[in-house]
């Protein structure tokens, strides 16, 4: 299981984009963050075979 620590990465992207974020909103970001990475799990722990090709890249 991959584990994040979400406010280092809130601080940091706040930081980097020059946002400003009161406490409520900053609680409410890191629930989310955190409904969201539990949604994935799932996903993330699925094993993929190594043969796969990996997908293409759109080139307009």
């Amino acid at each position: 299981m991959m584990t994040n620590d979400w406010t280092t990465y809130l601080n940091q992207m706040t930081a980097m984009l020059d946002i400003e974020l009161d406490e409520a909103r900053r609680t409410e970001l890191l629930l989310q963050f955190t409904r969201i990475a539990q949604m994935a799990e799932p996903l993330m722990d699925f094993p993929l075979d190594d043969r796969l090709d990996v997908a293409g890249v759109y080139q307009a």
